[in-house]
C-alpha cells in the first residue's frame, strides 16, 4: 500500500520535517510505500469557486493550470494521506489549506447541477501536527475541521498526532517524540 505524505511546512530542517522521518521510517518498516510532496515547493493555487470540476465526474476537471491536478492524481494512487503540518494561527498552513480547498471540490462532485460521487470515498487519512500550545488547545480546531472535512468528503478518518515545542531556544525532537511518533505510525499500518 502507498501512503502519501502532504508535506505543508515551509522549513526541511524544521519541526514537522523532524517529526516526520521516524514516522515515514515506520511506514517503510511496516512494508508500506511512501511518497513525500512538500506543498511549498509545488504551485498550489486558491480554489476560486468556478465550479468547472464539477462537470466531469470522472476527472479533476479544475480550470487552473497548477501542480494539483498531479497531486490529484496521486491521491487517488494512494491508500493513505497523511496531512503533516505546523499549525500556524490554529489551523494548517497555507498552501495545505489551499490543497484542501481544491481536493474537497475536485474530488467530491457534490456541488453542481445533481449530486454526484466522492471519487476518494474510503481513503484514509491521518494527522501530523507540530504546535507551540499544548496539542489539546493547538491543534484542537484544525483536527475537528478535519473530521468534518473527512465525514462530508466519506474519507475514513484514522487520527491524529501532534507534538509541542516549547520554544525556539530549546531543542524541539528528543527520543520521547520519536518512539510516540513511531508508535502512531504503527497503529495507522495495522488500520490499514
Amino acid at each position: 500500500m502507498k501512503a502519501l505524505l502532504l508535506m505543508g511546512s515551509p522549513r526541511r530542517n524544521g519541526n514537522t520535517a523532524a517529526l516526520l522521518a521516524p514516522f515515514r521510517e515506520e511506514l517503510e518498516s511496516a512494508g508500506m510505500e511512501t511518497e513525500t510532496v512538500w506543498l511549498y515547493d509545488r504551485d498550489v493555487r486558491p480554489c476560486t469557486a468556478c465550479r468547472r470540476c464539477q462537470e466531469d465526474w470522472t476527472a479533476f476537471g479544475c480550470s487552473q493550470a497548477d501542480d494539483v491536478s498531479e497531486i490529484f492524481n496521486q491521491v487517488l494512487e494512494s491508500g493513505l494521506v497523511v496531512l503533516a503540518t505546523p499549525i500556524y494561527s490554529w489551523y494548517c498552513t497555507p498552501p495545505m489549506k489551499a490543497l484542501l480547498d481544491r481536493l474537497v471540490y475536485g474530488m467530491n462532485k457534490f456541488y453542481g447541477k445533481e449530486k454526484g460521487p466522492s471519487l476518494w470515498a474510503g481513503k484514509a487519512v491521518a494527522l501530523l501536527t507540530t504546535c507551540g500550545y499544548r496539542p489539546e488547545k493547538g491543534t484542537d480546531l484544525f483536527e475537528e475541521g478535519m473530521r468534518r472535512y473527512c465525514r462530508h468528503s466519506g474519507l475514513r478518518y484514522l487520527g491524529g498526532h501532534a507534538e509541542r515545542h516549547l520554544g525556539y531556544d530549546t531543542v524541539f525532537m528528543d527520543e520521547g517524540k520519536a518512539t510516540r511518533t513511531r508508535a502512531f505510525a504503527r497503529e495507522l499500518a495495522a488500520a490499514i
